[in-house]
């Protein structure tokens, strides 16, 4: 008598079919972004249609045909940037079977002016490995909650890259004023460790173009003002964590947005989460019959007593600008 097959093995398989089309869209706390969309299409072409933002993306994979203002045109790769201005028909469909994959950010008329659209309508397609590389980054930045004041950061240069195409501004060179300029926004960002600023409010209160500032603050201490905030609260983070306290409580109060975003931070910084960092000198502690950490928190900034009063963690040293 034969033996019955397991009905499991009886019943065909079912092919696994991706989908055909693929879209995620959100709006982030970064003014002058109105929208940001990722998307993967294999059949889908877009009627003709305008929008009130610039539209720019860039293509991870495949090739997408459009036509703006009547005049038909291919990118293809991961080589081009497309920017579409805002107010003008344009289109947008698969060339291959295999569809294309995009990322898009909206971006409204603070970024670019309207009166740069005739500019964009002669050269949707600008062959920019920087200004390409500057949108992968801030896609990232994006993709990452809480990491807002980077975000600003990197949305600056991609303007003024943009504005570099467009028109005929270059950015300005730091002169005499860099080393006071980056002093003051250390001081600004010194003081507000855990509230945070925005690049916008930083520029406003130095009255300094928002690249310029970044520029003037990275030669002279060699790291941009957002990786700058991140390792002061990174530092106050670890003095909380030594002074047993939770995980969730220490991101909130050295201003990351949540648990995760500390975790993944702490993590590049230090090689491991704070949970087992603290683990670690608590258990050090056990050991040793000493208390983990003993420190206190002093200010908001995270500048910390030890004995005798000396300040623990202060800002870094000024490098001299080259």
């Amino acid at each position: 008598m034969t033996a019955e097959r397991p009905p499991s093995a009886s019943r065909p398989r079912t092919p696994v079919v991706p989908p055909r089309t693929s879209v995620t869209a959100w709006r982030p706390a970064v003014p002058g972004i109105s929208e940001v969309l990722h998307a993967h299409f294999t059949d889908h072409a877009y009627p003709s249609h305008t929008h009130d933002t610039w539209d720019l993306m860039i293509l991870d994979d495949g090739t997408v045909d459009f036509a703006l203002d009547r005049d038909r045109h291919g990118a293809t790769g991961t080589g081009t940037v497309v920017l579409l201005p805002p107010g003008v028909p344009h289109d947008g469909r698969t060339v291959t079977a295999g569809g294309f994959r995009k990322r898009v950010l909206y971006l409204d008329t603070s970024v670019l002016p309207e009166r740069l659209t005739g500019r964009a309508v002669d050269r949707p397609l600008l062959d920019d490995a920087l200004l390409r590389r500057r949108i992968h980054q801030l896609h990232t930045a994006l993709d990452a909650t809480g990491d807002t004041f980077e975000a600003e950061s990197r949305l600056a240069f991609i303007r003024e890259r943009l504005h570099g195409h467009l028109a005929t501004w270059r950015p300005r060179t730091p002169g005499r004023e860099g080393s006071r300029l980056a002093a003051e926004l250390r001081e600004l960002l010194d003081a507000r460790v855990s509230a945070g600023l925005s690049l916008q409010e930083a520029a406003a209160t130095l009255h300094a173009h928002p690249t310029h500032l970044i520029r003037c603050f990275k030669r002279t201490y060699g790291l941009p003002p957002h990786t700058y905030l991140t390792g002061k609260r990174i530092e106050w983070a670890r003095r909380l964590l030594l002074d047993g306290r939770r995980p969730a409580a220490v991101a909130a109060a050295v201003g990351f947005h949540d648990q995760a975003h500390l975790n993944r931070h702490f993590t590049r910084h230090m090689g491991t989460t704070p949970a087992r960092f603290a683990a670690g000198a608590a258990a050090h502690g056990r050991r040793s019959g000493t208390r983990s950490g003993g420190l206190e928190v002093a200010d908001e900034a995270g500048q910390q007593a030890g004995p005798g009063g000396a300040v623990l963690g202060g800002p870094v040293a000024a490098r001299s600008p080259r």
